[in-house]
């Protein structure tokens, strides 16, 4: 047995035509990818599209857009490109004349801008500077911003504790800066004990 192999027709970027939209009637219905229609979800029906693919439909008329999710096979009918879901009709403010002249494109591929986590190393991570900036790099590594933080605090500890010490007594000034020693080398056989003793007698 053989398979037949269909080709597969390359997407346009941006395709151009009428879209229609489910009535509430269909709520309930599987589509044909299996789910169950419900007419607030924000669905469609496109004939080409893989299920799961995010489109952005736009209404030429007022420029209202919205993002759909493919779960369903259609239309059909000459000039329509898809099928919207109710909710997604009212949000393109198109349910009063039931058709509107749309452009569909992919939604799903569009990269966005993003803030790293902070479960990332911070180590590895870069600090942006503001692009006005020429002079420097303007990748800086995080690491040599937190060194010179630390650095930075080190010498203001350092510079806290020697101002301390200046200001603050030094514990000998208050007591005899005489050897005791040197007057017992100078007498081993008395003591300054023994002196005060024989004093009081």
């Amino acid at each position: 047995m053989v398979a037949c192999v269909l080709p597969i027709s390359a997407q346009k970027p941006v395709q151009k035509g009428k879209a229609s939209y489910y009535a509430k009637s269909f709520s309930g219905h599987k589509t044909s990818n299996g789910e169950i229609l419900h007419h607030d979800s924000m669905t469609c029906a496109h004939r080409t599209y893989p299920f799961g693919t995010k489109l952005k439909v736009t209404n030429l008329a007022n420029g209202k857009s919205v993002v759909v999710r493919v779960n369903d096979r259609g239309p059909y009918r000459q000039g329509r490109i898809i099928d919207l879901s109710w909710g997604a009709a009212k949000k393109l403010d198109m349910l009063t004349k039931g058709i509107a002249m749309v452009t569909v494109e992919r939604a799903d591929r569009i990269v966005v801008p993003f803030k790293p986590d902070d479960t990332e190393d911070p180590m590895l991570g870069y600090g942006f500077e503001d692009e006005d900036d020429t002079e420097g790099d303007p990748l800086i590594p995080i690491w040599m911003d937190i060194k010179e933080l630390h650095q930075k605090q080190m010498d203001d500890i350092l510079s806290l504790e020697e101002e301390t010490t200046e200001d603050s007594p030094t514990e000998d000034s208050t007591e005899d800066d005489t050897d005791p020693f040197a007057e017992i080398d100078a007498n081993p056989n008395s003591s300054r004990v023994s002196a005060k003793r024989n004093a009081q007698r």
